[in-house]
């Protein structure tokens, strides 16, 4: 009951913030002078200058150039951070530089907002790589993805797309940095180290000697959870005490994830002039939440069916491979988020979940608009919505529009292609894995639930979350590369044709809104936005989670 009551708690203050924190980011982004300025503008100034940035306007070409190629360069430069940081310095522990396919992994995975560990977080890196690497992506790749949510907005609007530096800038100095520097030291008063010291041996009960790792592990943990990242700065994320060591810092975690990626329907709402719009949007994605959730607690309650010692079959909940401070409906909660939110931290291994709460986060990846990552969310539920409108209008011999804008050939057709990316990747991927004796050789769990192994890991890369079926062993060239090329398609891919999408319409006169126009902001369009998810998301991956999930859950009746 505590838990639950605890859960509600958390649920009603994301929605208390949920608004105010839309209207703040639209703010930030509308252009108008604002009495924040002062605060902000003339660092934002300095970095702009420095970097020789007019900040004139960009078509929505340009801006998409300007993304993939800074974010590239990025990939670069950190990539030869981690293969040299045996020689940097801040390497008390001594750690050698990473080996080539795994560089290239972790520097695709953090950029792309991912953050998939190939790699035991606090051997894998060292301090300086962790600082100056992974917490610089950290910011940039949240950044990255809000700045283009934000673009296509003004884009649908009928706004010039703005400038993609600009925008990268202005989401740091902002909103994340902002935040983060607040909620890093709520969490060192909560237990969580902060210190350039290195590790400390610690003498245990029985007379040995334990090597406890620590580190700038506050700082890296608030942007971790606000950007959507979910890298762990220790292997085992937030299961491990020092990156959550109570109920405190579980519930701010949880807030953390859902606080921005929540707020953007509102964002929307506010930047295309039509409040109640965004609310649709926001209602809708939370009902599919609150199923997903209400699924999850009811099968980790229950749990698997276990043989007593009177041989007689009963059920109980499942507590294997979670923390006891947090319990079993906190760590199913906090599973259910981490995969709508497409942030990947975990506080408990996800590889021992009941087959039914496994499937159910399989399915929020797949979805990836329950609400979805920062930016990339927003961008993908935009999607869905016009879609939901061609199929409206279809149906009623109408043609299809959009915020006054009519949706014709050539955006069906991007639209179309960006809805076909996501699934080919993950299952031409995990096709790939089960054909090949490289693929096959990292599953440690044969049959049905080696499927979900296999599936979880490319759904996870394709929708840039990043937690995983830890069971699987992917420290290898053949999974480095396969998923760092999925993780790389799957973030941009979808940017740049979306970006497309709201550029084709911006070239388009707006049409007066009549009496047969299909209303986005009303109870119905929400009936059939959520109905669009489902059929044409969801029953793509129908097959295949038959194949794992469910097919390891009915085995096990």
């Amino acid at each position: 009951m505590t838990s639950l009551i605890s859960i509600c708690f958390i649920l009603l203050a994301a929605l208390l913030a949920a608004k105010p924190m839309g209207l703040y980011i639209a703010k930030v982004f509308d252009g108008a002078p604002s009495k924040i300025d002062r605060f902000f503008l003339p660092a934002e100034r300095l970095l702009l200058e420095l970097g020789g940035v007019k900040g004139e306007n960009q078509s929505w070409k340009k801006y998409a150039a300007a993304l993939v190629l800074t974010n590239t360069a990025m990939i670069f430069i950190v990539y030869l951070v981690f293969r040299l940081q045996g020689v940097l310095p801040l390497n008390p522990e001594k750690v050698a530089g990473m080996e080539p396919t795994l560089a290239f992994n972790t520097a695709v995975s953090f950029m792309t907002n991912t953050n998939l560990q190939h790699y035991s977080g606090e051997s894998g890196l060292s301090m300086l790589s962790q600082m100056i690497a992974i917490t610089f992506l950290m910011f940039a790749a949240p950044a990255t993805a809000l700045a283009a949510a934000v673009a296509m907005i003004r884009g649908l609007a009928g706004k010039p797309f703005g400038n993609f530096f600009v925008d990268l800038v202005r989401s740091i100095t902002r909103i994340l940095l902002p935040i983060t520097v607040v909620v890093s030291l709520v969490f060192v008063a909560l237990g969580v180290p902060q210190t350039l010291d290195g590790s400390v041996t610690a003498h245990t009960v029985s007379g040995g000697e334990q090597s406890i790792v620590r580190g700038p592990v506050a700082s890296f943990l608030s942007i971790k959870e606000l950007g959507n990242n979910g890298g762990g700065y220790f292997g085992v994320n937030s299961s491990h005490p020092f990156e959550n060591p109570n109920g405190w810092s579980n519930a701010i975690q949880i807030l953390l994830m859902l606080l921005i990626t929540i707020s953007l329907p509102f964002t929307y709402g506010k930047m295309v002039g039509n409040l109640k719009q965004g609310r649709i949007l926001f209602v809708s994605a939370g009902l599919l939440f609150l199923l997903s959730a209400g699924a999850a607690f009811m099968a980790e309650s229950q749990g698997n069916p276990v043989i007593n010692q009177l041989g007689i079959e009963h059920t109980e909940g499942s507590m294997e491979g979670k923390e006891v401070r947090f319990g079993t409906l906190n760590s199913a909660f906090y599973a259910m988020v981490t995969t709508a939110s497409e942030t990947g931290a975990v506080n408990t291994m996800h590889d021992t979940l009941t087959p039914l709460t496994g499937l159910l986060a399989l399915l929020n990846m797949m979805l990836n608009t329950v609400f979805g990552g920062i930016g990339a969310g927003l961008m993908n539920m935009l999607l869905y919505a016009m879609v939901a409108v061609f199929l409206s209008s279809l149906m009623v011999g109408r043609t299809p529009e959009f915020l006054g804008k009519k949706i014709e050939g050539n955006e069906m057709k991007l639209l179309a292609v960006t809805l076909l990316i996501h699934p080919l990747l993950i299952l031409g991927a995990s096709a790939l894995a089960v054909m090949t004796q490289a693929g096959q050789a990292a599953i440690s769990n044969p049959g049905f639930h080696g499927i979900s192994q296999i599936l979880y890991e490319y759904t996870s890369s394709a929708a840039n979350n990043g937690s995983g079926f830890e069971g699987l062993g992917d420290a290898s060239p053949f999974w480095n590369i396969t998923t760092g090329i999925v993780m790389f398609i799957g973030r941009y891919f979808s940017i740049v044709t979306l970006l497309a999408v709201a550029g084709s319409l911006l070239k388009k006169q707006t049409v007066p809104e009549t009496i047969g126009t299909f209303r986005t902001d009303s109870s119905l369009f929400s009936g059939i936005f959520i109905a669009s998810i489902l059929i044409v998301g969801a029953l793509t991956f129908f097959p295949v989670l038959v194949l794992g999930p469910a097919a390891e859950y009915l085995t096990l009746r």
